[in-house]
């Protein structure tokens, strides 16, 4: 159930962390993008808004969608789309946000033949086993009929993932989830002793644009049948999501209208629409939230 209301989420500043958001802006050329907050609502731009780093692998060498957790190793790992067309993603990692090592491309769909591309890569660790699960979306040709069409070039979206536990050898390709329909922006994080996938039902006919989520109690799967949309009459992508206190809170990307939103909900099942009572950069795209020690936010703050 949606409620559109005027007030919203307590705020409450994280003990000893402060947040951090990682993004890109216009097509992702210039790369990487920060963002910090004390209060999880309101953000500002660190090095003014200049990029912390520069795309060099892939063809078009573009830095999208990026996704940075802290490993259990303590270093921040990142993935990013590289391309709108290539059949892999890209991988670096950093002790610090600020050296980062060098740029990989994983080849993560290479064996797929039909395969169009990789979008919107994010990393979740699965404490329980002690590993990362890379996951995107890719749109294979011929497969999954059902829900193909040619609207949008025909892009027919399902979520694949790879295995790793040292960002040195990685596991086979493999499907992680299949809802029924085009899904695309897919992130994953745990509660308790499930893990959460947020979503967007990228379906164009008839129009959905919305963001849908589903639960497992293993983070390869497999997760239960989509809900119904948790956004509202607005089309909306790239969610990302932080719990403060109680409160979840969705962040997503108002694409059609150039502009950010965000959700709030205790329960996962009724949220209130706080898109007014949040502020980020301008121009800000498709990113993920993260935390970050006082220390090292200082460090950043320092970068000029």
């Amino acid at each position: 159930m949606l409620c559109f209301a005027s007030s919203c989420a307590v705020k409450h500043q994280p003990k000893n962390n402060e947040y951090a958001f990682a993004y890109f802006k216009d097509n992702g050329q210039d790369g990487l993008h920060l963002a910090f907050s004390e209060d999880g609502y309101n953000w500002k731009a660190l090095k003014n808004d200049q990029s912390f780093l520069k795309p060099t692998v892939s063809k078009d060498k573009l830095m999208r969608d990026p996704c940075i957790i802290r490993g259990a190793d303590n270093q921040f790992h990142m993935v990013w789309t590289v391309s709108w067309q290539d059949k892999g993603i890209g991988y670096a990692s950093s002790p610090d946000l600020i050296h980062w090592s060098e740029q990989e491309f994983l080849p993560v769909m290479a064996k797929e033949e039909g395969a169009r591309n990789c979008w919107a890569p994010e990393i979740t660790y699965d404490d329980k086993t002690k590993t990362y699960m890379i996951y995107w979306s890719t749109t294979i040709t011929g497969k999954f009929t059902n829900t193909a069409t040619s609207a949008e070039s025909g892009y027919n979206h399902r979520l694949y993932y790879i295995s790793t536990k040292d960002f040195k050898t990685y596991t086979d390709t493999k499907l992680l989830y299949d809802p029924g329909f085009n899904v695309i922006d897919a992130t994953i994080v745990p509660d308790g002793n499930r893990f959460v996938l947020f979503m967007k039902d990228e379906t164009r006919e008839p129009a959905q644009k919305n963001l849908k989520i589903a639960f497992s109690k293993n983070l390869t799967g497999s997760f239960t049948k989509a809900s119904a949309k948790i956004t509202g009459k607005y089309w909306a992508e790239g969610p990302t999501t932080l719990k403060i206190g109680k409160q979840w809170v969705v962040y997503f990307d108002k694409y059609n209208e150039h502009k950010y939103g965000a959700i709030t909900s205790t329960d996962l099942v009724n949220w209130t629409d706080i898109s007014d009572k949040i502020s980020l950069p301008k121009g800000i795209r498709h990113g993920t939230v993260f935390t970050v020690s006082k220390l090292e936010l200082d460090k950043l703050k320092g970068v000029k």
